[in-house]
């Protein structure tokens, strides 16, 4: 069959380096996986029971495009309340099928052939892909020199550099894979520059927002709220990875015509899930303040235990992720790392190959999983490495 058939971007792409390596070591039987970037924590209770009384009442049929309007009320006071944020529940919110989908209808909306978005690196796979199939051109910025932050002067020097066709620059903080946050002086410097690019357009991932150990959350959406779009959901803040809602907040000029394009990939977002997240947002609203807690437990042991190993680490301050660099005595890149690990210890982690060639010659870990499995998988990671590093 002839490729000319298909979008040959999306010839290009593969599925996820990270979904394709967890499938790939399950044939090692059974693993502790550090893989995959879901809480190990069940969905709030109260949370269910509000799906269920949906089912029930029957809300069951197509929502407005944007979202209930009582979810996007819900969704306005939580990130006032939370992060100092100002959006009209109106016309500059709405409810989309996860972050993922928020993403998708966002790039689709602002993307043309030739345009570019400068991606800081290591990332999360799914910006270049979507970047891509939008037939525009990735630039990437390789944050491994500084900690993992974006440092606001290579910042400005590649905007400057690609001036005549950036639209646009991702944002993820807290960060997949590495865990690192930006502080409230970063965040201005970021703002300051933008101000210097007004037809640029800050796209803010914010997903991880509600996961961040020993200081408050800033969004740059505060400070810089007529050029960002910022993204969050649900699917980490309350263990809602499979109910799939995401929101997009962002200036009404930027909402008009997201929503077009969103209601032109899914129509709206499920009507039961949006009842469930005003229960979430509201009621719930606190509801991922002792799973952080428990999060930074678990992330405290495996620091520890990776230090003793030589593991060089960012330290991580949001998020569930630990990236850590594999020990010079292993010369072997990141996946070939990962593998013979798996295959050795029954321990999965992701190579950081996965995100980009910044990530290469770390590893990502997972610590959404239970504490048991993470002191058994430090044990057996710590053998592993004494014995053959």
């Amino acid at each position: 069959m002839s490729t000319q058939l298909f979008n040959t971007e999306v010839l290009k792409a593969e599925i996820s380096q990270i979904r394709q390596f967890d499938e790939q070591v399950s044939e090692f039987g059974d693993l502790i996986r550090l893989t995959l970037g879901q809480p190990d924590f069940p969905t709030p209770s109260h949370v269910k029971e509000a799906a269920k009384r949906a089912i029930d009442e029957n809300f069951s049929f197509y929502t407005q495009t944007a979202g209930y309007l009582q979810l996007r009320e819900a969704a306005s006071d939580f990130v006032k309340g939370k992060y100092n944020l100002d959006y009209d529940p109106e016309d500059e919110i709405l409810a989309t099928v996860g972050a993922t989908e928020a993403l998708a209808a966002t790039l689709l909306t602002l993307l043309n052939p030739g345009d570019k978005v400068i991606i800081p690196s290591p990332f999360f796979s799914l910006y270049e892909s979507l970047v891509r199939y939008a037939k525009a051109e990735p630039i990437f910025i390789d944050t491994s020199k500084s900690g993992f932050q974006i440092d606001p002067a290579v910042l400005e020097a590649t905007m400057h550099e690609h001036k005549d066709s950036l639209k646009a620059v991702i944002f993820n903080y807290p960060n997949n894979p590495t865990g690192t946050t930006w502080d409230i002086d970063t965040v201005k410097s970021i703002a300051s520059i933008f101000k210097k690019f007004p037809d640029t357009i800050a796209i803010s991932d914010e997903i991880y927002s509600e996961i961040v150990y020993d200081q408050p959350f800033i969004s740059l959406g505060e400070h810089l709220r007529q050029q960002t779009i910022v993204i969050n959901g649900l699917s980490k803040s309350h263990a809602m990875t499979g109910w799939r809602l995401g929101l997009i907040f962002a200036p009404r000029y930027l909402t008009e015509q997201i929503v077009k394009t969103h209601q032109s990939l899914v129509t709206s977002a499920s009507s039961i899930t949006q009842y469930a997240g005003i229960e979430a947002l509201t009621v719930g609203k606190d509801d991922a303040v002792p799973m952080k807690e428990q999060y930074q437990k678990r992330r405290d042991v495996v620091i520890e235990a990776l230090r003793l190993l030589d593991f060089e680490i960012a330290e991580p301050t949001g998020a569930f992720y630990i990236f850590a660099k594999i020990p010079a005595s292993f010369d072997q890149n990141s996946f070939d790392f990962c593998y013979t690990l798996a295959k050795e210890t029954k321990v999965a982690l992701i190579p950081g190959s996965a995100f980009g060639e910044a990530g290469e010659g770390y590893v990502r870990i997972s610590y959404a999983a239970s504490m048991e499995s993470i002191t058994e998988a430090m044990d057996r990671i710590t053998q592993y490495v004494k014995t053959k590093g």
